[in-house]
């Protein structure tokens, strides 16, 4: 099997997906190279953008081989970036563009689904590969992980480690080797968030550390060689500066104008500059909309913190930066982020220091193809200019090989070296595209030992296999023209490629379609044998719980990348005037999803056996004597299984059954609920692992699906363990509790923990069931912006409450206010958050913190991540504040838990975190909901309110 080359410098092409999810129509394989890729590497996708295909694909790759510019954006989460400055510097002007992102988003809010914390991670990490897409450009990641909303830098530094994020930002800077550097952030107060200032901050250092070899030299010794970016700009601040000084949106105040250069050590007391205004509204007449059109079209995508977002009409929109270094002479104000540097392929020579003569004639000749390509290029017959994109491919080889034989230092020869095998796949690429060339590679069912000819429509197959399995494999090859033995184009091999080091088996069953001496398409059917110690396809990152603000990485070597390689690729190689074209495709699987046809998905290797719980903690109540503990094993396997199950427990607790014998189905998952008899249940927090055991072979883990449709799927797996916290907790089990589900959470979970078992309201049972039944109805997160029907029956719910009931309304997004409460209420424009989740908290002596429970500070001692979110700003006389809360600096917040009295019920709105707390098994959180929830059941909060009346 035959290798593709891969140079050590460089990241492989990262993992993208499709709109509606990640796949497409079955039938619809095309294009496997895009302009924008800058390695020979097999393509995720079943089928790239329209703009990367065809005459569209073929002009851009054109305009990348004409110059050699580069860029590095540097911000802290997914849906930062400026998607309109790379789209039009990669689609635009041919620039190579990549994004270094330092966290995955991981703390953000999830408006498509339950999904939290590293699951939430993984889903906007494919969120935003998918908008890279759209803007041409390459992805990067750090270590760190998004702890949720920070208010200042100085956090972050604490939480992350400032050397952390500057050693990832420094490798990635010395991996893609950009001429200029930006950020869409500044390093200060203006930019909204602690998080936000990192990235400024690292923007303007990397400027500075990058190139030097004493800074983190274990990098140098890993073969990276240093790297000095050229210039260094940010985008000027997006929030007011005005006489009162400059607005802090991370903290709602207003602060002195001062802004720090992080490069030359000064601080200014006036705004930066504008130096240069970059035209994201230009149209591109090739691609037929504006680069911001098409890049807040790729950030649409981004859907699990907007829901989605609008698509902008046509027209003008202009982005100011602030340049604050540059190594080249500039003017004031300049027309491009490039200006001062010779962008064109012959002013690649400034690499070279000495005489660079061969290397300028050389650089000159190669652009002089590339020149002449262009201009005979003809959309309806792109095969007109294979032969000049073929010289130019040989002069460059020619030239990489020349340099190599060069009296030119070391390091000199490397950072040409790197730039010429970016020109070597952009030519690669150009050839393909103007042969028509593609490869793709799918999974299809058992076929015949000597299988016929193939149908051009595919079946389905699993997702995914799993070690020791078989399958089968089509390679499919085609060229616009044909290949033959004696002409100018020629397919030498086909292969299979595992990303793994360890070998898999792979039989060739047959090649209909390959035995003519002239073709245009083909067939390579492979029978492929998985190994029983395949590496299985997981993030190559994890942390052991969420109060690690970084990762721990599983192979260093894959740092900065988005995520692993998938197992598997198919590849073709022609050969076309004698020079090799590759192209490859990851091996895809086919199913079929409804609303949606058949998918195109990447094929995976999953466990064998998949074991875990439904959360990583949950409470007992003390001075229980038993209690139910539910475990739940998947057969990953296309075939039967049969599996054993057993609980790992404390010395002297026992479980029943001891264990369980299970009789798995392909793709079957059994929950088994044992009940656990403890010696004893005290506030100790007691750690219980499954183990499921299947063969010789043992499985402590479990494996989650995340997504959504419209974003490609990943797989998060957690070790199958529960730790179980005692719980000074009581209610009334015989509670009849409603749920709204909003965007998603565990509350439901936690009520089943309590011992009720909510109701999920349907919109038919909103709308017109009787909701009397329920003694409290509680709303989730979100539940406004994504259940129109709620604002539709608000005066149902209201009437609920008058005659009795208790609503509970968990936190919400801007647009939720007074139109969706018994009396008026609002969060303001800039909801206010509570983000230490050490800070103090005062109650009232108010009857709901009596009972059933007895509820003090102490309850909201252990929490994680934050108090909590969108607090009240407003609210009317009617309703009570019963706690106050603030962050160092906060004005007192006191719009976390109000409570008013309507009629014969109980309205609750509650912005404090209780649904990040219980999945994390915090006792005090439970408590409050028991209190909440039994609102209607407290003799004295009823006596309190006729009182009063």
């Amino acid at each position: 099997m035959h290798a593709a080359r891969r140079s050590p410098l460089r990241l492989p092409r990262p993992a993208i997906c499709l709109a509606l999810a990640c796949t497409l129509s079955a039938g619809s394989l095309l294009s496997q190279v895009t302009p924008w890729q800058t390695q020979i590497a097999a393509s995720p996708d079943a089928q790239t953008l329209p703009e990367d295909r065809g005459a569209d694909g073929l002009a851009q790759t054109l305009r990348k081989l004409h110059t050699w510019a580069s860029l590095m954006t540097i911000v802290a989460h997914p849906d930062d970036e400026d998607g309109g400055l790379l789209t039009l510097e990669s689609r635009g002007l041919g620039a190579r563009t990549a994004l270094l992102t330092l966290t995955r988003g991981e703390g953000g809010q999830n408006a498509m689904s339950s999904e939290a914390d590293d699951a939430l991670g993984l889903i906007r990490t494919n969120e935003l590969l998918l908008a890279d897409e759209y803007s041409g450009t390459e992805q990067f990641f750090s270590r760190v992980a998004d702890y949720g909303f920070s208010k200042t830098i100085d956090e972050a530094h604490e939480k992350w480690g400032r050397d952390r994020v500057l050693y990832d930002a420094v490798r990635a800077v010395r991996i893609y080797r950009p001429l200029v550097v930006t950020s869409v952030f500044v390093g200060g107060i203006t930019d909204g968030h602690g998080h936000h200032q990192v990235a400024g901050e690292a923007a303007q250092e990397v400027y500075k550390l990058a190139g030097d070899p004493n800074v983190f030299p274990d990098q140098i010794a890993e073969g990276l060689l240093p790297w000095k970016p050229l210039k260094i700009y940010e985008r000027l601040p997006f929030f007011s500066i005005t006489q009162r000084g400059m607005f802090d949106y991370a903290t709602n105040k207003w602060a002195p104008v001062r802004f720090y250069n992080y490069i030359t050590g000064e601080w200014s007391d006036k705004a930066p500059s504008a130096d240069v205004q970059i035209p994201e509204g230009t149209y591109d007449p090739i691609l037929g909309r504006s680069y911001f059109q098409i890049a807040r079209e790729g950030w649409s995508n981004q859907k699990s913190q907007y829901g989605g977002g609008n698509y902008p009409l046509p027209g003008p929109v202009s982005v100011a930066y602030h340049r604050y270094a540059s190594d080249v002479p500039v003017s004031d104000h300049e027309t491009n982020i490039f200006d001062g540097i010779d962008t064109s392929l012959p002013g690649m020579a400034i690499l070279a220091h000495g005489d660079a003569t061969f290397l300028k004639t050389a650089l000159s000749k190669i652009d002089q193809h590339v020149m002449t390509a262009t201009f005979g290029y003809l959309p309806s017959d792109p095969s007109k200019i294979a032969p000049e994109l073929a010289a130019g491919y040989r002069e460059t080889l020619d030239l990489i090989a020349a340099v190599k034989d060069s009296p030119l230092s070391a390091t000199d020869k490397a950072n040409i070296d790197h730039e010429l095998r970016v020109k070597v796949t952009q030519f690669n690429t150009a050839i393909a595209e103007a042969l028509g060339l593609q490869v793709n590679a799918f999974v299809i069912p058992r076929t015949a030992d000597k299988p016929d000819a193939l149908s051009n429509t595919a079946a389905d197959t699993p997702i995914a296999v799993t070690p020791s399995s078989e399958f089968d494999v089509r390679l499919h090859v085609t060229s616009a023209g044909p290949w033959s033995t004696g002409g100018p184009l020629r397919l030498t091999k086909t292969w299979l490629e595992p990303s793994d080091t360890t070998p898999w088996t792979m039989q060739r069953l047959g090649s209909p379609g390959m035995d003519s001496v002239w073709s245009n398409a083909g067939d390579i059917i492979y029978r492929v044998t998985v190994p029983h110690n395949a590496r299985l396809t997981r993030p190559y990152f994890s942390r052991p719980d969420t109060e690690q603000a970084y990762y721990d990485l599983s192979d260093p070597k894959l740092a900065n990348r988005p995520l692993a390689p998938y197992p598997l690729a198919g590849w073709a190689e022609f050969t076309y005037d004698g020079l090799p074209i590759r192209i490859g495709q990851v091996v895809q699987t086919v199913h079929r999803e409804h609303g949606f046809g058949s998918l195109y998905e990447p094929l995976v290797v999953l466990p064998k056996i998949s074991v875990g719980f439904s959360s990583n903690a949950g409470i007992v109540t003390l001075g229980a004597t038993a209690f139910p503990l539910t475990v739940t094993v998947k057969n990953e396997q296309a075939e039967k299984d049969d599996a054993t199950l057993h609980l790992e427990l404390p010395s002297g607790w026992t479980s029943d059954p001891p264990t369980a014998s299970l009789h798995l189905r392909a793709g079957e998952a059994i929950p088994t609920t044992f009940t656990i008899h403890p010696t004893a249940v005290d506030t100790s927090s007691v750690p219980i692992k499954a183990i499921a055991q299947s063969g010789n072979d043992l499985f402590n883990e479990g494996v989650q699906e995340v997504g959504y449709p419209g974003v490609r799927p990943y797989f998060l797996y957690r070790s199958a363990s529960y730790e179980a916290r005692g719980a000074d907790v009581k209610v009334d089990p015989k509670l009849n509790i409603g749920y709204i589900m909003g965007t998603g959470d565990a509350m439901p979970q936690a009520l089943e923990e309590l011992g009720l078992h909510p109701h999920l309201l349907t919109t038919a049972e909103i709308s017109g069931s009787d909701l009397s039944r329920y003694n409290a109805i509680v709303i989730g997160i979100r539940a406004y912006s994504n259940r129109p029907e709620l604002r539709a029956n608000t005066q149902r719910l209201m009437d609920y409450v008058r005659q009795g009931g208790s609503l509970i309304v968990q936190y919400q997004s801007v647009g939720f206010g007074s139109q969706d409460a018994p009396y008026a209420l609002s969060l303001g424009g800039n909801p206010e958050k509570v983000v230490e989740e050490k800070d103090p908290v005062t109650l009232t002596d108010n009857a709901l913190f009596q009972w059933p429970n007895k509820i003090s500070s102490a309850d909201f001692n252990g929490w994680v991540e934050e108090r909590g979110h969108s607090f009240l700003d407003s609210w009317d006389s009617h309703y009570s504040p019963l706690t106050e809360t603030h962050d160092p600096g906060q004005d007192p917040q006191r719009g976390g838990l109000i409570y008013t009295r309507l009629g014969k019920g109980n309205y609750i709105y509650v912005a404090y975190a209780l649904y990040r707390q219980v999945p994390e098994g915090i006792p005090g959180a439970f408590r409050i909901l028991a209190n909440l929830v039994s609102i209607g059941a407290n003799l004295n909060v009823t006596a309190t309110a006729t009182n009063s009346h």
